[in-house]
């Protein structure tokens, strides 16, 4: 394919002789004339392991040049990829001074070239971003409509300084965001011999994707610093602890408890976050990470408690009561807080949840709904039709065997569903519907 590429940085530079090795037909465009004669020179402008070869290899082979005349360049390509950087503004946004510019050269470029190209940005952009400020500006400059005149993608890279190639060659996934279909097809055809899944969607999801991605590397950075220290402090070494935690891939190295949803709750958990804490105060140690977990889990609890209340209706019911399916342990369950929040407001709750039976509980179990819920027994129903037909807000905590097949045939339009597990059935149903993560 004929491909173009905006900015000769770190991205440009090796998504261009990357491309190039694979046959493609590459010119790389941008201000800077160094970096336009390095490349044209067969010399890499930034310092990356095996790239200066890739380059030389582009040049010899006739697939890659550069320019800084942006008209050559989006004339050439059939896909136009803008890797221009997106630095920060002091008050942490993105700055677009290098976006706007590229978008002002495109779509001015667009106005006099012929033919459908698609502009597929790798720039690591905001959810909205593209939507809200690159389509408008290039429909501007180039007179022209996005999705049926030009195709407009989003296509974050992935690439690490010091690995970028390999990254490149073999990544997680490839993700197109895409405003029309053809735009996507051209994508999904330029990336067809990289070997690895390609997912394609919209334009905001692609983007988000990307920060959930780096948020996330973070996060693991700082939970084994915070873990190492506290090793540290207990004379155990952090760095065997983690090796062995990082062999668990059932659970910590792995999709599990990664799904959006309602707040986490049970017998350990909850006290063994405490415990941890108390040994890091006991030590003098400050785990802002680790510390953040239990009121950011009290927050979830809040936000749907909010849900309910501005919908100023006065029967709830709940159906699952337990931290999670499958069990009846009732101790720490997020779903208890709920329920013994809204019944202090004065709301009347109906819940059922098929693995309580409150003549059964015991132990600890029984002690804690005792004393959390003194009256949990005129809240209690013993079937999911009752609680729908005596509720104007229904509550789903917990996954529904059936898909939630049956709770749909007993809803009314007057309803309202909040669903905390993303129910599964496609049927229809009468009610409003309204989930806490999407």
């Amino acid at each position: 394919m004929d491909i173009s590429i905006f900015g000769l940085g770190y991205v440009g530079c090796v998504t261009a002789a990357c491309l190039a090795s694979q046959g493609h037909r590459v010119i790389g465009v941008d201000i800077n004339i160094d970096k336009v004669e390095a490349i044209n020179n067969g010399c890499s402008p930034i310092i990356e392991h095996g790239l200066e070869e890739l380059i030389r290899m582009g040049r010899r082979s006739g697939n890659l040049r550069a320019t800084h005349d942006p008209y050559e360049a989006v004339a050439h390509g059939d896909v136009v990829l803008i890797c221009v950087g997106t630095p920060s503004d002091s008050n942490g946004n993105l700055s677009f001074k290098f976006i706007d510019r590229v978008c002002v050269e495109i779509g001015q470029s667009l106005r006099e070239v012929p033919g459908y190209k698609v502009i597929a940005v790798r720039s690591t952009l905001l959810p909205g971003t593209v939507t809200q400020h690159v389509i408008p500006l290039l429909m501007k400059e180039s007179g022209k409509q996005a999705g049926v005149d030009f195709g407009v993608a989003s296509n974050p890279e992935f690439l690490r300084e010091s690995s970028a190639i390999n990254d490149f060659k073999t990544p997680p996934f490839t993700i197109i965001g895409e405003v029309d279909e053809q735009a996507g097809d051209m994508l999904e055809r330029l990336y067809r011999d990289i070997p690895a899944p390609i997912f394609r969607t919209d334009l905001d999801t692609a983007c988000m994707v990307k920060y959930a991605c780096n948020a996330f590397h973070g996060l693991k950075v700082v939970f084994a610093n915070e873990i190492g220290q506290l090793c540290k402090k207990a004379g155990i070494d952090g760095m065997r602890v983690m090796e062995i935690f990082c062999q668990d891939t059932s659970l910590n190295i792995s999709p599990r408890y990664l799904k959006p949803g309602y707040a986490f709750g049970g017998s350990c958990l909850p006290k063994d976050l405490r415990a941890l804490l108390y040994l890091a105060r006991h030590a003098d140690l400050q785990l802002p990470m680790l510390e953040s977990i239990m009121p950011s889990n009290r927050l979830h609890v809040q936000r749907v408690v909010d849900m309910i209340l501005k919908e100023q209706r006065n029967r709830v019911g709940i159906i699952g009561l337990t931290f999670k399916p499958g069990t009846d342990d009732l101790r720490e369950s997020p779903i208890v807080d709920l329920v013994e929040t809204l019944s202090g407001k004065g709301l009347k709750v109906r819940i059922y949840d098929k693995n309580v039976s409150l003549s059964r509980l015991i132990g600890a179990n029984k002690a804690f709904i005792e004393q959390v819920l003194p009256h949990i027994s005129t809240m209690m129903s013993d079937s999911m039709e009752e609680v729908v037909q005596s509720s104007d807000v229904i509550v789903v905590g917990h996954d529904l065997h059936d898909g939630g097949e049956q709770l749909f045939n007993l809803l009314r339009p007057d309803q309202l569903v909040i669903d905390f597990v993303k129910i599964t059935s496609s049927k229809s149903h009468p009610a409003a519907y309204e989930g806490i993560c999407w």
